[in-house]
């Protein structure tokens, strides 16, 4: 009875972290690019009570007997499914088509990735003009640089076409591109891929070095949306009946530590 008490305790433990998970994914509902999480579980060890033998008549027994010890989460995987496209008033909001990601030079200089093109133009110092995110960190270049216009430049006569290319009108108001684009980049594993807060991400032995879309000719090329920004992949409805399950999980090992409480003490009453 001892071991329901730790098996059902194991059970509410990873129901808690499940009940975590789907409550980040709703409070990121409106998260631009963000990407939702699922919990999973794994069984925790099993106790053989008895091996396969034989009975007293010498007739074998074809399996053993084993009990299980309880469940613990495995890990948390991402969900990488395309989120909505939504329309945006801003000339530097960029929704992607497709398997790319931005680039984002982080404050510590390593690069991160993100679906999230919430951008804008910001000074950088030097009497120019910067391609940052929200955080004012800067956005890169197809050929990994920061994306950095002269004061020559009006940012909202700027446009960029599907594959990145950053146009600026010619003398008869046509837009010409000026040799600069943003970069889109690929992985071979996104779901190993590690989150790095908000909407960043970085990479790990598991997802492999980034692809770069402007020379990697085996990639199929994303679509860049002007005007628009990705919104979160997170489905209310699943994400409600998923918190149902789990609370009902919950319950149903709660009530399991109940009814072996309530056993023990019958068996410790026996003796009165």
């Amino acid at each position: 009875m001892v071991r329901s008490l730790w098996s059902a305790a194991t059970g509410m433990n990873a129901q808690q972290t499940n009940v975590d998970t789907i409550a980040n994914n709703l409070a990121n509902v409106n998260t631009v690019g963000y990407k939702s999480q699922v919990a999973q579980f794994k069984s925790l060890l099993y106790q053989t009570l008895q091996t396969a033998t034989t009975t007293a008549n010498g007739d074998p027994k074809p399996t053993s007997s084993q009990v299980g010890l309880g469940v613990r989460n495995s890990s948390i995987n991402s969900i990488f499914t395309q989120g909505p496209a939504l329309e945006s008033r801003s000339d530097t909001s960029f929704a992607i088509e497709g398997e790319g990601y931005f680039a984002i030079q982080g404050a510590d200089q390593n690069t991160y990735y993100t679906r999230n093109g919430d951008f804008t133009w910001a000074t950088n110092g030097r009497n120019g003009m910067i391609l940052t995110n929200q955080d004012g960190l800067p956005v890169l270049s197809s050929t990994g640089r920061t994306i950095t216009l002269g004061t020559n430049y009006v940012t909202n006569k700027i446009t960029v076409t599907g594959d990145g290319q950053i146009c600026y009108p010619d003398a008869n108001n046509n837009p010409q591109p000026i040799g600069v684009t943003i970069g889109l980049y690929q992985f071979n594993n996104p779901g190993g891929l590690v989150r790095n807060g908000d909407t960043l991400w970085k990479t790990s032995a598991a997802s492999g070095e980034a692809l770069n879309e402007a020379t990697n000719r085996n990639l199929t090329p994303s679509r860049m949306l002007q005007g628009y920004l990705e919104g979160s992949n997170v489905q209310v409805a699943d994400e409600m009946v998923n918190l149902i399950v789990a609370q009902r999980a919950y319950e149903m090992n709660s009530k399991a530590i109940t009814t072996t409480d309530e056993m023990m003490q019958t068996a410790n009453n026996l003796k009165r």
